[in-house]
């Protein structure tokens, strides 16, 4: 058996699926972008049938990230993939979206477990084993890497499993994918499943490659995919920072690093650059709006921080003593860049570059102009400083609205109040003032009789980004639409709620709220005006 573990990140597929994590064609591409450069196997782009704008991405994805680029052969080119429920019309759509890659894959689904088999399909497994066969050979006649994945298979009778399985090698799959779907089962239990599935099924053989898909309901996603890797299975479906329907995925950063920090335990290797972790984390955060927790596994802010006396002793004396892998091994580190409001555009391209941004001269531009402004307002400069830069200037949706100017008022006093001016789509600058119950509530209404978009602010996070009076302060918040924010599932009688949200960083933190909550409106609008609200009918999706 092979030592190498493929990682398949289903980030742009399972993890947008997160209520608020959606993300605009353009938001994934970019996060497709750094998945490649980070090295995963397979990047799973999205579910083509869902709506016209996700096989739009798929298709992007295909050609721009799925194909080597100009005088690189020889490059790493990731698999691309596309979900596909078992039926042909799904199908045909993910092969729509996926064949403009070098290496593309089909990967289509159906429940298995005797739950889902009654209540949702309405169809006894022999209707089952028969639907597997038909589709998962329809797919191999369009495309040559095929997987499948029997949904709900933790809950599955394995003897049953093994049946499906079979026919689905028969009919041409090569990766057979099998997902914990709802967190259910525990790592004694899914390496007893993946070691039976590869001893008992009809036409294993080398040429099939095992896959798990784990859950985080009860918790436990990373030690069964981890239980399931040591089972023999070789590749891990994951997400960054482990976002996913309810509880999450798989965390990408946990299963890498485990297998790298314990390698003389696994003695498994991947393609992983684990230098890129942390800013790609920081990444999908700022994208999805979706904070990650400080005490994080690998990515939280206090992964790398210690507070006790006993532990900073030894620390002191000795990294290893409370330190099992170094904060440089995914990316994180607290580097003083000698860049002031003296310092010129090649320097900042340079140590941009060193932490991974391309930018052409239009970029640069911008981003030279933030740095420089920042500069004025800020004496030290760190890569967490430059890292919000980037994100708050390049990482968003196109400007709808666009903050022009903001006055506040605040203090015990009077009234707190908000003056906003916004530019609107039509080029037209908006002025209102507004009063609240303190600066951010004021600022949140003076946008919302402009902007006039009705909607439910859900969550307000804010946190310096780094030390001291003068940190860079950033904001993440999340919305939901009161005039459009559910889809039904027909089939599984499920509401499906549209959340948004959005990012802002600034040395003001009032102007940064300001920032985050244009965001995430942008990211409302341009889904309502464009009809990119996903359809979810059919079989449903909980795969993912």
């Amino acid at each position: 058996m092979n030592n190498y573990v493929k990682i398949f990140d289903t980030t742009l597929r399972d993890g947008e699926q997160s209520p608020g994590a959606t993300m605009t064609s353009a938001e994934k591409l970019e996060v497709a972008h750094n998945l490649a450069r980070l090295g995963v196997d397979i990047i799973e782009a999205g579910f083509p049938a869902a709506s016209p704008d996700d096989l739009e991405a798929v298709r992007r994805i295909a050609l721009e990230i799925g194909n080597p680029p100009t005088g690189s052969p020889d490059a790493k080119v990731p698999v691309i993939a596309g979900l596909a429920r078992a039926n042909k019309a799904d199908i045909d759509k993910a092969w729509e979206a996926v064949q403009g890659a070098k290496k593309p894959r089909i990967h289509t689904f159906l429940a298995t477990s005797a739950i889902h088999m009654k209540h949702k399909l309405k169809m006894d497994p022999e209707e089952v084993v028969q639907r597997v066969s038909e589709m998962v050979a329809y797919a191999k006649t369009l495309c040559m890497d095929v997987e499948f994945s029997p949904e709900d298979a933790g809950r599955s009778d394995p003897e049953f499993l093994y049946v499906v399985l079979g026919e689905a090698i028969k009919s041409g799959a090569t990766t057979l994918n099998i997902p914990d779907t709802v967190g259910y089962t525990t790592p004694d239990e899914f390496y007893k499943l993946i070691d039976g599935i590869i001893k008992h099924t009809p036409g294993m053989h080398e040429g099939i490659t095992v896959s798990v898909h784990c859950h985080d309901d009860l918790g436990l996603a990373t030690a069964n995919t981890l239980a399931g890797i040591q089972a023999g299975a070789r590749q891990a479906e994951v997400t960054i920072n482990g976002i996913g329907e309810r509880a999450g995925n798989t965390s990408l950063e946990e299963v890498v690093m485990a297998l790298k920090t314990r390698h003389p335990v696994f003695q498994l290797e991947t393609g992983i650059e684990t230098q890129q972790i942390s800013r790609i984390s920081k990444l999908v955060s700022n994208y999805t709006g979706m904070v990650v927790q400080p005490n994080k596994a690998i990515v939280g802010a206090n992964a790398f921080a210690h507070e006790a006396g006993i532990h900073q002793d030894g620390m002191l004396k000795h990294q290893t003593t409370y330190e099992i892998m170094r904060p440089e091994d995914v990316g994180v580190n607290q580097t003083k860049l000698v860049l002031g409001k003296h310092s010129g555009r090649h320097a900042l391209r340079n140590r941009l570059a060193e932490m991974g941004h391309s930018l052409d001269e239009v970029e640069l531009d911008k981003a030279f102009a933030r740095f420089k402004e920042l500069a004025d307002r800020k004496k030290v400069i760190t890569d967490l400083d430059l890292e919000a830069v980037i994100a708050d200037e390049f990482y968003k949706p196109r400007d709808v609205y666009l903050l022009n100017g903001m006055q506040v008022t605040s203090g015990t006093m009077g009234m707190p109040t908000a003056t906003v001016r916004l530019r609107g789509p039509d080029g037209i600058i908006h002025t209102v003032a507004a009063i609240g119950t303190g600066p951010v509530d004021a600022t949140y209404k003076a946008i919302d009789q402009i902007v006039n978009v009705p909607c439910t602010l859900l969550e307000f996070n804010i946190h310096a980004i780094t030390e001291g009076i003068d940190a860079l302060g950033e904001v993440t918040v999340r919305i939901q639409s009161e005039s459009s924010s559910t889809t039904m599932d027909p089939q599984s009688e499920v509401e499906y709620v549209r959340i948004y949200g959005g990012h802002g960083a600034d040395t003001d933190i009032i102007v940064a709220s300001a920032k985050a909550y244009i965001n995430a409106l942008n990211k409302l609008i341009i889904a309502q005006t464009e009809g990119t609200e996903k359809v979810q009918n059919d079989f449903g999706v909980m795969l993912g």
